[in-house]
């Protein structure tokens, strides 16, 4: 990349496990890049403590009052960086002039509208938040092409697909000869344990998993499987596929991140140590390849790789999502929504495990799917699940409600009663 500009990079979500491993991947090469925005929800000590190093011109907290701290440390140690509060300042560092790459990595309903706008901004997307997607359907695709921004997914599995595309391929098409794709599933750290004994499991249990270091509801999406069937949508809209040209197929070793096949019988895999540093370092990189910091695959130590078809009625998730993509309109914004207020539930001690997908399912029955036309209807679907979702915990026995939505700014109540039943 020999006398190329500089990339300035926005990180959404710096602090987690994605917007670390992208400090780290960015971090070996000063040459490519440079951080300008950096942004978190209240962790404000980790978010100085990044400041300090790669000096952005912006840092964002969402939570006021962990803004101010923030600022105040950031003055006192004479750093550079510019402070400001709020969801919606998310967006205006999204669409920056000096951002060429947004990594979209908050978790869940939360980075829907800042992806969006980077999206619309004309800003290379590296789209670690699935839930955009899932939740907008075509909105942020659409947006994408208009502006000329480039999604290049972050998603092991989904940047394992994008790798095996043919050259020149840009996310958001269907692609020349693909007759399917193969989605691995790890199983979680649940896939060998008795069915009668999931319903005692705990949060800690349930976010340790065998495989990948990740965050707390990420780790029970995945313990659930609703992770895979997140990533069943994502990639049915992000590779223009078909519900039946999406197939999930449970790989205990993760060394095989996914599979895409052709019509000629060719099948092209994507294989390497688990470890996001790889997707990240290629999604800011591409097309060129750069280091990530990630060791080489020993395929002699690997030895086996396993191969099983999921178990529905160990992971009912799963079907739900299935069903949802099949549906499609505002039941994936419901799907998701319905599940970010189960898994904050069971890790808050108010719900057990078995029961994430029974909320989840009740939720889904009462909701009139309408075409997710536009934003509105999208933020509407959101907020009514969420709702939904938290009166089946109570009914349940769930003590009170805590999990508002990270949209309700932007959904109005008579938006919301409307249109939703």
């Amino acid at each position: 990349m020999s006398g190329a500009a500089v990339k300035g990079v926005a990180i959404l979500g710096s602090t987690g496990s994605i917007g670390t491993s992208t400090l780290d991947v960015v971090a070996r090469h000063p040459d490519r890049f440079r951080v300008v925005a950096l942004t978190a929800a209240r962790q404000w000590e980790r978010l100085l403590e990044q400041c300090e190093r790669f000096r952005p011109d912006v840092a964002v907290l969402t939570d006021p009052e962990a803004a101010r701290e923030l600022a105040d440390a950031a003055a006192a140690r004479g750093l550079p960086t510019r402070v400001l509060a709020g969801h919606q300042q998310l967006e205006s560092v999204a669409t920056l002039d000096a951002v060429d790459f947004v990594m979209a990595a908050i978790v869940g309903g939360a980075g829907l509208l800042s992806t969006l706008a980077a999206a619309r901004a004309g800003k290379r997307v590296l789209l670690a938040n699935k839930e955009a997607l899932v939740m907008s359907g075509r909105l942020l695709l659409d947006a994408a092409q208009a502006s000329g921004a480039e999604l290049v997914p972050i998603d092991s599995e989904h940047n394992a697909i994008f790798q095996c595309m043919p050259a020149g391929y840009r996310a958001g098409r269907a692609a020349d000869g693909v007759r399917r794709v193969l989605l691995t599933a790890s199983g979680g750290p649940f896939l060998r344990t008795a069915p009668d004994r999931l319903h005692r499991v705990t949060p800690d249990e349930a976010c340790r998993h065998p495989k990948w270091s990740m965050g707390r509801k990420i780790s029970v999406d995945s313990a659930t499987l609703m992770n895979k069937g997140l990533e069943l949508i994502e990639a049915q809209l992000l590779f223009g596929l078909a519900p039946g040209a999406v197939e999930v197929v449970v790989h205990p070793q993760s060394i095989v991140h996914s599979l895409v096949e052709y019509a000629d019988g060719s099948v092209l895999a994507q294989l390497g140590n688990p470890d996001m540093r790889t997707p990240i370092a290629h999604a800011l990189a591409w097309p060129d390849r750069i280091a990530s910091g990630v060791e080489s695959l020993d395929l002699v130590r690997a030895a086996t790789l396993q191969f099983e078809a999921p178990d529905h009625a160990r992971f009912p998730c799963l079907g739900l999502a299935l069903e949802a993509a099949r549906v499609g309109g505002t039941l994936p914004a419901a799907l998701n929504a319905a599940n970010e207020v189960a898994v904050a539930a069971f890790l808050e001690g108010r719900l057990n495990f078995t029961a994430i997908a029974t909320v989840i399912e009740d939720v889904l029955e009462a909701h009139a799917p309408l075409p997710a036309g536009g934003l509105d209807e999208v933020l509407a679907a959101d907020a009514w699940a969420r709702r939904r979702a938290e009166a089946a915990i109570v009914a349940r026995g769930g003590h009170a409600p805590g999990a508002a939505s990270p949209l309700a700014d932007f959904a109005s109540d008579a938006a919301v009663s409307s249109r939703m039943p």
